[in-house]
């Protein structure tokens, strides 16, 4: 049975916080209740906004679009390591937090999926604060190096998520825990939100995407099933 479910995504509308050269969420209206006796609307966003699950192929040429990802591949238990004490706009999360948060709740289990909660998703509704703008780019909190290897070599996990815009942190030019992960098919969803209503272990995601063929990346639409 489950007991609780949350949904780990944000409202999709044009006012989003977007990545810097992204296009923008839009909205039009092509039927209406009135004229046509139906409500619809076309709609328009880019693959990595809004919550969304990134895609191998958005990292290498050659890799997977998000259409390849199979069911069961989309539902796996989640773990919930909390750094916002640490979480300053350049924190970069390391094998030490992971290390702390098992002592308390064990190792983690082979095949989850990891959450970082740094406390960005109480962001979402200031831009400005949420990417950190400025002339050196964007500032905000990420999954450091040294932590995605330890991870997926040492605990095997799925994949990570994270309540900023990247689990790479802000200042990243290499991107190295997107392609750590999407290069073995793993799982990684950004601007997540409602973390803070997670238990540290126990969830199980369960993570609804858009196949667009080759497909960069989806919109998702991420719940967590508590028991």
């Amino acid at each position: 049975m489950v007991g609780k479910v949350v949904s780990l995504s944000h409202p999709i509308s044009p006012r989003i916080p977007l990545w810097p050269g992204d296009p923008p969420v839009e909205f039009e209206d092509v039927a209406s209740l009135e004229q046509d006796g139906y409500f619809l609307r076309r709609f328009s966003m880019g693959e990595h906004s809004a919550t969304h699950m990134n895609a191998p192929n958005s990292f290498f040429a050659e890799g997977m679009g998000i259409e390849g990802y199979q069911p069961q591949d989309l539902v796996r238990p989640a773990v919930v390591i909390d750094v916002r004490a640490q979480s300053t706009p350049d924190y970069e999360i390391s094998v030490q937090d992971i290390e702390d948060w098992e002592r308390q709740h064990g190792l983690i289990e082979a095949g989850s999926v990891v959450l970082m909660y740094t406390g960005w998703q109480h962001l979402w509704n200031d831009p400005t604060a949420f990417f950190g703008q400025d002339a050196q780019g964007s500032h905000f909190p990420g999954i450091g190096e040294a932590a995605i290897g330890f991870l997926l070599e040492q605990r095997q996990i799925a994949g990570v998520g994270i309540d900023t815009h990247g689990v790479d942190p802000g200042q990243s030019s290499t991107f190295a825990t997107n392609h750590a992960v999407l290069a073995g098919n793993g799982i990684v969803l950004e601007c997540l939100t409602n973390l803070d209503q997670l238990p540290a272990k126990g969830a199980t995601l369960v993570i609804g995407v858009l196949a667009l063929e080759g497909g960069s990346g989806s919109p998702a639409s991420v719940m967590a099933l508590i028991a």
